[in-house]
């Protein structure tokens, strides 16, 4: 399955949930936010959320810093 992260085309083993996608990726779940084809998806609807061929996803991941 072709899944579009970020604007680059990426394949992944079908079927995939968003959440099993951050794991795969390496990503804490806690320090991130997905868009999921133009719609921000809650937190708590990760594990249902299915990813299909063609989706665009935007993940922003957050960096914590200061002095």
């Amino acid at each position: 399955m072709k899944l579009n992260i970020n604007g680059q085309e990426q394949q992944f083993d079908a079927p995939l949930s968003l959440a099993s996608l951050l794991e795969r990726l390496g990503m804490k779940q806690d320090r991130v936010a997905v868009e999921l084809n133009r719609e921000i998806v809650r937190r708590e609807l990760w594990v249902e959320t299915k990813l299909s061929e063609g989706d665009k996803l935007e993940i922003v991941h957050f960096v914590g810093g200061g002095k």
